[in-house]
């Protein structure tokens, strides 16, 4: 009977112990080290904007001259500028793309003179992501153009009419107050003109200016108010960018061994909107894939909970498992850890108690 006791108690005392290590999730792992952001020895933020490898802020620290950032200390926080340029960078990300700040083009009258101005952008070598962003424009006698320069030829605009204010409908950007068009693919480079036809005689007191921009298609939602006064004149508007490396596609760019952005555990992409590429980590793995270790495996048992038992972490994916003397896949959604079925009439009315 002594031995028979110690039995049963030794075995609930197992028991529990698993009911605990399957409650806690055991995580068979070493942590790894954070993922470097920029190269060894360069900058990797300026004020809020983190500067990831291919960008940099000189020397060697960006991969070509067009993926420079001017990092202006004469802010406070810092501002990151696009190049030797005054594009305010807002982010960027290593998935192809990053955001800048753009500015409206205005032309306010009022009884004796006309204010006008026509802002002119112009990226070189990277694009306006269409599907991201939409030419808008605002007033009440206003046709807005946004169209290339400095080789690409194309334009588009829309047209903005309204006798009266309490004609608008705050968020409609159908024509009444305010319109809205897409973005050619491609872009590298816009000029936005706005012209009105009766100088905005008819609309003055209510209506004194038209506004047009390029904006990301979520910022901005139209208000009657914004007719009324001139606040857009100093207002930015965020742009989203596609970035590529090179020209070539990743078949292409392949050959080229020595000059190949994309380093280990990691795929390269082809760019929809443009030519070049870009890089992505492999699945089951994070950080820059334009360093070399750059992609870093992925700790699947620290962020995630779909194991019943222990979780047991493998480069690129993970994997669950049982203790010696459990049954079962070890995973949540699958058939979890249990003790095998044994005959009932064997065992001490102490180990039903701890089991159950």
């Amino acid at each position: 009977m002594y031995n028979l006791e110690n039995t049963a108690m030794g075995l609930i005392r197992s028991v529990l112990l698993m009911q605990l290590m399957i409650f806690l999730n055991v995580i068979l792992t070493v942590k790894a080290s954070t993922p470097a952001v920029a190269k060894p020895g360069c900058q990797s933020r300026c004020g809020d904007v983190i500067i990831p490898y291919p960008f940099g802020t000189g020397g060697d620290c960006n991969i070509t001259e067009q993926f420079l950032i001017t990092c202006n200390t004469s802010y406070i926080p810092n501002k990151a500028f696009l190049g030797n340029g005054n594009l305010e960078v807002i982010n960027i990300s290593n998935d192809g793309q990053l955001r800048i700040f753009s500015n409206a083009s205005y032309d306010c009258y009022n009884t004796s003179y006309r204010n006008w101005f026509y802002y002119r952008l112009q990226l070189y070598k990277f694009s306006i992501n269409n599907n991201k962003n939409k030419f808008t424009a605002i007033g009440c006698d206003t046709y807005a153009r946004v169209e290339g320069y400095l080789g690409q030829r194309y334009a588009t605009g829309c047209l903005s009419l309204c006798n009266n204010i309490t004609d608008v409908s705050n968020g409609s950007c159908s024509g009444i107050g305010c319109c809205q068009t897409s973005i050619p693919k491609g872009v590298m480079s816009y000029n936005i003109t706005i012209e009105s036809y009766e100088n905005h005689v008819d609309v003055l007191p209510e209506n004194p200016c038209s506004f047009a921009f390029v904006a990301e298609n979520d910022n901005y939602i139209f208000s009657a108010s914004d007719l009324r006064g001139s606040n857009f004149k100093d207002k930015q508007f965020p742009v989203t960018v596609d970035w590529t490396i090179g020209t070539t596609s990743c078949k292409e760019a392949k050959m080229d061994t020595k000059n190949f952005a994309c380093q280990e555990n990691s795929n390269c992409v082809d760019s929809e909107n443009n030519s070049g590429y870009f890089c992505k980590c492999f699945k089951g793995y994070e950080g820059n894939p334009y360093l070399p270790n750059g992609c870093q495996d992925i700790n699947e048992c620290e962020t995630m909970s779909s194991c019943n038992g222990t979780c047991i972490n493998l480069p690129g994916t993970f994997n669950c498992s049982c203790p010696e003397g459990y049954e079962g896949d070890g995973w949540k959604n699958g058939t979890g850890c249990s003790l095998p079925n044994r005959d009932k009439s064997k065992r001490s009315p102490l180990i039903d108690i701890a089991l159950g």
